[in-house]
């Protein structure tokens, strides 16, 4: 039997088939229709799954079930998405309705930074841990939980809104609405703001100062880029967002102690200097214990965490 996971985003949507034991089989991905307020992006999936069944010779009693991953506030019991404004859904969308009388397939959907997480959490740095939290840096940052096995949805479904863990109370405002959050200084768009917030107190020779005051375009690849180079000002830009990063992990760890935080995402390419950086400030913050139990560690996944997570909602086929 197969699985199939969709990952659902403003401008593809990533589909894969897998075995059981979580092996894609095969991948590919259309793009994502957001005229006309969305209406036709269920559609357009119906399509390909059956288009794509048709072209492997698949049937529907092939399968366990379809997994999804959306952006937006997924009601997952109801198998309901609304709120998701990069694809234009304003409205409530009764995604699990029309797929499943269209594909004749179970179909389970969950929020996307949850459905990378379980990815990670079952075949990537995870490692197959039923304790793992996931970080996603990327235009924001976003995060799922996972609790003795179970995804932490919280009371109102917000749980794992890591990005919106408060790290500078008198900092940046946020789109929510608050200051200082994580969100606001570990985005790939927060770590550029840093640069050019810290460049109009930094006095000696930098190439990234330089592109600054130059007008030239900046980004967190630049900074780090340069930081790799050892320019002394992205080196102060980078040793900032690890202080921010490593104290948001240690509030997580200390909370949760789970066997690994997983940081994925645009920003992650840093790499292994990221890592060590975030480190750092992790373990001088974090509770002894956590200290030396909880691990830091990179994603491995990479743009399959989605379509891997999203076919695990099957297994798990619970919220």
């Amino acid at each position: 039997m197969n699985l199939m996971g969709i990952d659902l985003g403003g401008t593809t949507v990533k589909f894969a088939i897998l075995a059981e034991d979580g092996e894609i089989q095969q991948k590919w991905s259309i793009e994502t229709d957001i005229k006309d307020a969305g209406k036709n992006i269920v559609p357009n999936i119906i399509e390909s799954i059956n288009h794509r069944l048709n072209l492997y010779g698949l049937s529907t009693r092939d399968f366990l079930g379809i997994g999804m991953g959306s952006p937006g506030s997924v009601d997952c019991t109801k198998g309901t998405v609304i709120g998701a404004y990069n694809l234009n859904w304003s409205t409530l969308q009764p995604v699990k309705e029309m797929i499943e009388a269209r594909t004749n397939i179970p179909f389970y959907i969950d929020n996307d930074a949850n459905v990378a997480a379980l990815g990670e959490q079952w075949k990537g740095a995870g490692e197959g841990d039923n304790n793992v939290t996931f970080i996603t840096l990327g235009t924001g940052v976003g995060g799922g939980i996972i609790a003795e096995g179970k995804l932490v949805h919280g009371t109102a479904g917000s749980g794992g809104e890591i990005g919106h863990i408060v790290v500078e109370p008198d900092g940046y405002r946020c789109t929510c609405g608050n200051q200082g959050c994580l969100e606001t200084v570990a985005s790939a768009t927060g770590v550029v703001r840093l640069a050019r917030d810290m460049s109009e107190r930094f006095s000696g020779k930098s190439h990234l100062k330089f592109l600054i005051d130059d007008g030239q375009e900046v980004t967190a690849k630049t900074v780090f880029d340069e930081a790799k180079l050892g320019d002394p000002f992205a080196l102060n830009v980078v040793d900032k967002f690890y202080y921010y990063l490593g104290l948001a992990c240690s509030n997580i760890a200390n909370i949760l102690n789970p066997e690994a935080i997983v940081i994925g995402g645009g920003v992650s390419a840093a790499g292994d200097m990221l890592l060590k950086g975030v480190e750092e400030y992790f373990f001088k913050f974090a509770f002894p214990q956590v200290r030396t139990s909880t691990k830091i560690k990179l994603a491995r996944l990479g743009n399959d965490a989605g379509v891997i997570g999203a076919a695990s909602l099957v297994r798990v086929q619970k919220c």
